[in-house]
């Protein structure tokens, strides 16, 4: 066992964002991967590379696995925390479902892999924990569009308002 089920409001309303998009052809992280679910259900829609990222061994093994059986054979899943991020190319989407204070401290990481007008879903936090997070989106060039909330959880979408430097 490990995190993301799908049983949790968090790790529901992150899989209802992804079930919104279309991402044929698009980059998907998942960081904080858990289980890998979000990244299963990500190259289920089609995504062109989806790369899941967790920092504990043993969700990294159970999302190796769990790859496995839904033939999802396109994840790149790697054992790591954000300083993992950078090595991993430039991605469309990014959810990253971990809790308030990681965030807090990683939303720097995802922006300079997020292309421009990407969008970044997170969630493992209540709504009154949205003013912190949409702060510190703004401090780094992100733009709060809109948040989902299920049992005072929520899943915030931002979008990336920089121009990465490699254009």
């Amino acid at each position: 066992m490990a995190f993301g089920t799908g049983n949790h409001a968090t790790t529901y309303l992150m899989l209802c964002e992804i079930l919104k998009l279309d991402l044929k052809n698009r980059e998907v992280l998942d960081m904080g991967c858990g289980t890998a679910v979000l990244a299963i259900l990500a190259a289920q829609k089609e995504a062109s590379r989806v790369v899941a990222i967790d920092i504990d061994e043993w969700a990294y093994h159970n999302a190796i696995e769990n790859c496995r059986l839904n033939n999802a054979d396109n994840i790149q899943v790697a054992l790591g925390g954000a300083e993992q991020i950078k090595n991993s190319g430039m991605f469309d989407y990014i959810f990253a479902n971990i809790n308030r204070n990681i965030l807090l401290n990683d939303i720097h990481y995802y922006v300079p892999v997020l292309k421009k007008d990407g969008l970044l879903f997170m969630s493992g936090f209540y709504k009154e924990d949205i003013p912190l997070i949409e702060e510190e989106c703004n401090k780094n060039g992100l733009r709060l569009l809109s948040y989902t909330e299920q049992d005072n959880w929520v899943a915030v979408k931002t979008q990336n308002q920089i121009k990465p430097d490699y254009l």
